[in-house]
């Protein structure tokens, strides 16, 4: 039986998924999505030949629903959805620090909600989204969004009660990493380097280091001791390092990033 998945508030990471799922084989009739502006539906469906519909036809029309609107925009879309959304519809969930009671407590007992936090390497097929299932959602569902998030990277189970820290290290990781390349660069800046060529050590020495951690199986103090000579110059760059706080700061920026999550979870959202 044919599977229609919509998206509903096609950006930037819903787009990212429409590709990666007809990459994966995915068949453009299949896949519905929604857009707040005519001239974005009309430029998804010219690139993808996937069908634009209003968010009230994808309730009424597709078995699996993903939700990619901003967090505070999530209550209202799900006011608007609510008297179309059948029990048996799986509602994906990919806002940041929304729990899946919010979405059970406003659509129809019993609808299974799966909670998804992805971050932007989806944009390039090399996320890390991290999935949880509500009260209803079934393993079925689980390996159904694992499935379609799949597409784009890798996929990770965890219980919701993680989710704020998963958001922590890993929805917002990548922007700790661009800001430590912003960080180099200046400093490369500064130590004499053009910008460009800066840049590119960075770069590439971020890929590589990565490739390492991925596929070597050695733990990251094994890699980096590696590189650490005696009375070398990693050891005294290090040591500026443990000097300034850079690890007490990095936990200190995962645990306020963990509490944000848990704030907007809670309604705040100043």
């Amino acid at each position: 039986m044919t599977q229609k998945v919509a998206v509903l508030g096609t950006g930037k990471i819903g787009e990212a998924l429409l590709s990666g799922m007809i990459g994966a084989g995915w068949s453009p009739a299949d896949l519905l999505v929604t857009a707040r502006r005519q001239e974005r539906a009309d430029e998804l469906r010219a690139r993808y030949g996937v069908t634009p519909v209003t968010n009230a036809e994808a309730a009424k029309t597709a078995d699996t629903l993903i939700l990619t609107v901003k967090p505070q925009d999530m209550g209202t879309l799900l006011d608007e959805l609510a008297p179309h959304v059948p029990a048996d519809r799986l509602v994906i969930s990919g806002a940041a620090g929304v729990p899946t009671s919010f979405f059970e407590e406003r659509l129809a007992t019993g609808t299974p909600v799966v909670r998804v936090m992805t971050n932007t390497p989806a944009l390039v097929d090399e996320a890390m989204s991290v999935i949880s299932a509500g009260t209803h959602a079934t393993a079925g569902h689980l390996a159904h969004a694992e499935e379609i998030f799949g597409a784009v990277g890798k996929t990770l189970r965890v219980p919701e009660s993680q989710q704020d820290a998963c958001t922590a290290l890993s929805g917002s990781g990548p922007a700790y990493f661009f800001y430590l390349v912003e960080a180099m660069t200046d400093a490369g800046i500064l130590l004499g380097l053009p910008r460009d060529k800066a840049h590119d050590l960075i770069v590439q020495s971020a890929i590589g280091a990565a490739k390492m951690l991925r596929d070597s199986g050695e733990h990251p103090v094994k890699l980096r001791e590696n590189v650490t000579s005696p009375a070398g110059t990693t050891i005294n760059a290090i040591r500026e390092l443990e000097s300034h706080g850079v690890r007490a700061a990095l936990i200190a920026a995962l645990e306020a990033a963990r509490d944000r999550s848990r704030e907007l979870a809670s309604g705040t959202k100043d």
